[in-house]
C-alpha cells in the first residue's frame, strides 16, 4: 500500500471521526443519529416531505434528561405556555424510545399527552399498592393522575377528545397511508378510561391515524380501535417512561439514511417502506457529492492564478530566469 494511500485513508478516518464528534457535541447524545425504518412517521407516502419524518432519514437524537418533553396536547392548548410549538409537521415533540424499556429496534413517534401521578403514596413493594398502580421508579402506589394540556386533574383514569374544543384537533383520518385498528375508531383521537401502569407518555405515529402505540383492551382502556405495539416478550407496550426514552427527536438529514437501509437484515423492512421520490433525491446528493470536487478544483485553480501575490511570484520567476548565469543580487 503506497503512502499516499494510506494518508488518504486516515484524512478520511479522522474527517468522519471529527463529524461525530461535532453532532456529539451538538446532540449530547452517543450514537449522534439514529436511521428511521418504517412509514409510521410519514406525512406524504409518495413523494416524502423535508421537514416530517420518512423511512430513510436520518434523524439527530437530542438528550432527554435536561429536556422537557412538550407533548402535542400542550403544544395544540390555546393559552398553554408551549402553544403552537411543532416539531417535524406538527404540535409537540418526537420521541425515540424502547418499548417497554426492552433490547429491540427503537421506536420513534410522537408525544400524545404525558400522565403525570397526582396523588401518590410511598410503599415497600407492589404488594400494598391494591387497586392502585404501582411506579418502581416512583417506589410508590399512583392513586391519581394530572394531564398536563387538559383540564384532566386528580383523576383515576384517563379521558379526553382532541376535537379543537378547548384543545388540538387530531382528526384520525388525516393523511393515513394505511389501516392501524380501524375498527370502532372515531372521527377524533378520543382516549376512553385509560389507566396508564406507569407515569409516561402516550405515542402515536403521524401515519398511524388514531392507533396508540398503547393500544386498547378493557381492563386498562386506551383508544378503541387501536392495536397498539408490542415489545420483544409479547406484552403490549404502555405509558412510555422516561426511563425508556432514547432521546428526542431533532433534526433531519433526509435520504441518506436509505443507504443504510439497503444493507439491513432480516429484522428490518428494508427499504420497501422509503417514498419513491426518495430515490431521485438520494442520486442527486450522491452525484452532486461526486461531482463538486470536479466543478471545484479548475475554478479554484483560476483564482489562485489570478491573485496578485501568484502573479507577483510569476513575474519574478520570469525576471529571475532573464538574468545573465554569473549576475548575482545586490
Amino acid at each position: 500500500m503506497s503512502w499516499n494511500l494510506l494518508r488518504e485513508a486516515f484524512l478520511a478516518v479522522g474527517m468522519i471521526g471529527v463529524l461525530v464528534l461535532s453532532l456529539w457535541g451538538i446532540t449530547g447524545q452517543m450514537p449522534p443519529l439514529v436511521v428511521v425504518e418504517s412509514d409510521s412517521m410519514v406525512h406524504n407516502a409518495e413523494s416524502g416531505e423535508v421537514g416530517s419524518i420518512d423511512a430513510g432519514d436520518l434523524i439527530l437524537v437530542h438528550q432527554y434528561q435536561t429536556t422537557k418533553v412538550i407533548t402535542f396536547a400542550e403544544a395544540s392548548q390555546p393559552f398553554n405556555r408551549y402553544y403552537d410549538y411543532s416539531s417535524h409537521g406538527m404540535n409537540g415533540d418526537v420521541i425515540i424510545y424502547e418499548k417497554n424499556g426492552k433490547v429491540g429496534t427503537p421506536i420513534i413517534h410522537r408525544a400524545i399527552l404525558e400522565a403525570v401521578p397526582s396523588l401518590t403514596q410511598a410503599v415497600n413493594d407492589s404488594t400494598e399498592c391494591n387497586t392502585s398502580v404501582y411506579d418502581s421508579s416512583l417506589e410508590a402506589c399512583i392513586l391519581s393522575w394530572d394531564v398536563p394540556g387538559t383540564t384532566l386533574r386528580n383523576v383515576s383514569s384517563i379521558s379526553w377528545v382532541f376535537d379543537g374544543n378547548m384543545t388540538g384537533e387530531y382528526d384520525c383520518q388525516r393523511n393515513s397511508q394505511f389501516n392501524h385498528g380501524e375498527v370502532g375508531m372515531t372521527q377524533f383521537l378520543t382516549i376512553e378510561n385509560w389507566k396508564p401502569q406507569r407515569a409516561g407518555f402516550m405515542t402515536l405515529g403521524d401515519n398511524n391515524k388514531c392507533s396508540v402505540d398503547q393500544g386498547w383492551s378493557p381492563s386498562k382502556g386506551g383508544v378503541v380501535g387501536a392495536t397498539g405495539l408490542f415489545d420483544s416478550d409479547g406484552m403490549g407496550v404502555d405509558a412510555v417512561s422516561r426511563n425508556h426514552l432514547v432521546g428526542i427527536a431533532g433534526g433531519e438529514i433526509p435520504w441518506l439514511g436509505t443507504v443504510k437501509l439497503m444493507m439491513s437484515g432480516n429484522g428490518s423492512p428494508g427499504t420497501s417502506q422509503v417514498p419513491g421520490a426518495s430515490w431521485g433525491w438520494l442520486f442527486v446528493s450522491i452525484a452532486s457529492v461526486l461531482a463538486l470536487p470536479i466543478i471545484l478544483e479548475p475554478l479554484l485553480n483560476r483564482i489562485i492564478k489570478g491573485s496578485p501575490e501568484i502573479a507577483e511570484a510569476e513575474q519574478e520567476r520570469n525576471y529571475a530566469g532573464r538574468l545573465p548565469d554569473n549576475a548575482s543580487s545586490a
